[in-house]
């Protein structure tokens, strides 16, 4: 049986994730920025021991290669206030394709060098662990060798083809 493609992207819609920024360096002979970067939905933790997280990268990027490339990348887990960026790094806020999409984002380096999106939610500096074929996509697998959060915000949300929030409650003294 065929599964008709809009179809499945209808139905997926309903699926709320987060949403993250994986980044890295870019080799110097491939491409004139320091930096790959683009927004991804399909990131999730996979274990603790080893610590470890999964993404789903497509074949076809720029930034895919530069991650496979590096054998390194960061995740940043964007706040419900960056929405801008997320739109920036997924190709929908009028650059062109060859823009440096870090140009103007504030960001940090830790361990291995891969670009963190400033104030963003959680971050996590990965080396790669494993590759797995996904078809149009590469599963890849870091360990974590680096992670810190913020407690003072919600995330940003992607859900039915729109960015929202969460309201944090918390339990009063």
């Amino acid at each position: 049986m065929s599964i008709d493609r809009n179809t499945l992207r209808d139905s997926l819609r309903f699926w709320s994730s987060g949403v993250s920024i994986v980044s890295t360096v870019t080799p110097p002979d491939v491409d004139s920025h320091p930096y790959a970067g683009m927004t991804v939905s399909s990131f999730m933790s996979l274990s603790l021991e080893p610590p470890q997280i999964l993404v789903s990268l497509a074949k076809q990027s720029v930034t895919t290669e530069a991650v496979l490339h590096a054998g390194f990348f960061a995740v940043s887990v964007l706040a419900a206030e960056q929405g801008e960026i997320a739109d920036r790094f997924a190709g929908r806020s009028g650059l062109a394709s060859n823009v440096d999409r870090f140009n103007g984002v504030p960001y940090h380096t830790e361990f291995t060098g891969a670009p963190i999106i400033r104030d963003a939610l959680a971050w996590f500096d990965c080396q790669i662990a494993a590759v797995h074929d996904g078809s149009t996509h590469w599963i890849v697998i870091g360990e974590i060798l680096a992670t810190t959060h913020r407690d003072d915000a919600a995330p940003l949300i992607y859900y039915n083809r729109a960015y929202s929030t969460l309201t944090l409650e918390r339990e009063q003294p």
